[in-house]
């Protein structure tokens, strides 16, 4: 095998330090020389060892992506050494000699022979808008929980709100909940505060408002409501910051929102996850693969094993996630009848997977070719093959017991 680098770093990176393997050339030809050094994860020992590296003018530099502790190591080298992430599954080591020390010279040999693949590791305003996206992700879910422990809550008072208003945080929920803790507890005039088209629902209201909500339960609700507005403000924050941060991008959301089901918020995670340029991914199959919604490749012996989807960008997995989820409900566009079709043969959880890769897909022709989305239409498989279409639907006909007779409407 050929080397590819003759001067090559491997860094085993832990929380306090890092185990550094430097492997030149030795005075005889073909031969190797590995020096294994510590390093504090300071930012002042980090520069240290770049100097370092530089004066030993490598070419390539390995660190396993361990956790968040690579993070100052590489964010300190890549703008002067060929620093290179990886994958901790690709680099992993031969069982039974694992050790710190074995694992950086082990790195430094995969990259000296260049049997490593770079992790995709976006430039800085990414990196800062991922950062806001993923925040803003977590605070939704604490939100979305914190809502859910008082609907609980409230049961435990015999106030059935839940079961007649849709959302308890809406306004006319809110109203009344403010009431409760306020000390009002006839359930006439607290149904009284609905708004819109709960207006209707007043005689539910009524019933499910009656309970024995006390002083307790005035305080633990406040505090549960008090927790909701803090989280809600904080997302207010963190969504106008990422307006800010997204002025680059605005062009490509606007068209990465003509896709059905992706909304502003799922086109914020696909820019900030993917980085709003395809040219790191060479293929729409490299992008679905990265992001983990193409099937897996397990065959032996020409037999295939399963093809169940590998781990991938789960960030970026949960945004089309909601996004397939929203056209799966949706009527009369290409995705909708792909979905339906699908999950009719397969199920409704590989239709969604199915359904996210497509999405993918359209994302990366979308930014490779500068193009907003051009929806195939619901008759799309009609038109691509009719002949088809017809038995079909004849076979349906005649299973409901109908007799069919087909006449062309076209003039001859």
């Amino acid at each position: 095998m050929d080397v590819v680098h003759d001067r090559s770093v491997g860094i085993d990176i832990s929380k306090r330090d890092a185990k550094v393997c430097v492997r030149v050339p030795g005075i005889r030809l073909g031969t190797f020389t590995r020096t294994v050094t510590t390093w504090a994860a300071t930012t002042s020992e980090v520069l240290r060892l770049c100097e370092f590296l530089e004066e030993q003018h490598v070419t390539v530099v390995i660190m396993e992506s361990t956790s968040d502790y690579w993070k100052p190591f590489y964010y300190l080298m890549e703008d002067s050494l060929p620093v290179m992430l990886v994958n901790a599954k690709h680099a992993r080591n031969i069982p039974g000699r694992k050790s710190d020390v074995s694992d950086c010279q082990w790195l430094a040999q995969l990259g000296a022979y260049g049997l490593l693949q770079a992790s995709f590791v976006p430039p800085e305003p990414i990196r800062e808008l991922r950062d806001l996206t993923r925040a803003r992700t977590i605070a939704t879910h604490d939100r979305t929980r914190e809502v859910q422990r008082l609907e609980k809550f409230l049961e435990s008072s015999g106030i059935k709100l839940s079961s007649v208003v849709t959302d308890l945080m809406g306004v006319s929920s809110r109203a009344i909940l403010n009431a409760l803790v306020a000390g009002e507890r006839d359930p006439q005039v607290l149904a009284a505060l609905a708004r819109g088209r709960l207006k209707v629902k007043i005689p539910d209201l009524v019933e499910a408002l009656v309970g024995r909500f006390g002083e307790h339960h005035a305080f633990m609700t406040r505090l549960h409501l008090e927790q909701i507005d803090t989280v809600t403000d904080r997302i207010d924050q963190y969504t106008a910051r990422i307006e800010e941060a997204m002025a680059p991008f605005r062009v490509i959301r606007e068209a990465l929102s003509t896709i059905p089901g992706v909304s502003t918020l799922v086109a914020d995670v696909i820019i900030a996850e993917t980085g709003a340029g395809m040219s790191v991914f060479p293929t729409a199959g490299h992008l679905a693969s990265w992001a983990g919604v193409s099937p897996g490749s397990n065959e032996s012996a020409g037999r295939i094993k399963y093809t169940k989807t590998m781990p991938g960008n789960k960030h970026l997995k949960g945004a089309l996630g909601i996004a397939a989820l929203s056209v799966s409900h949706s009527k009369n566009t290409y995705l909708a009848v792909k979905y339906r079709r699908f999950a009719a043969r397969r199920g409704k959880m590989k239709a969604v997977v199915a359904l996210e890769h497509t999405i993918l897909t359209s994302v990366w022709n979308m930014l490779t070719a500068g193009e907003v989305f051009t929806d195939l239409g619901a008759d799309y498989y009609i038109r691509l093959d009719p002949e088809k279409a017809k038995k079909r639907a004849i076979r349906q006909l005649q299973t409901l017991g109908y007799e069919v007779t087909i006449t062309s409407s076209v003039a001859a």
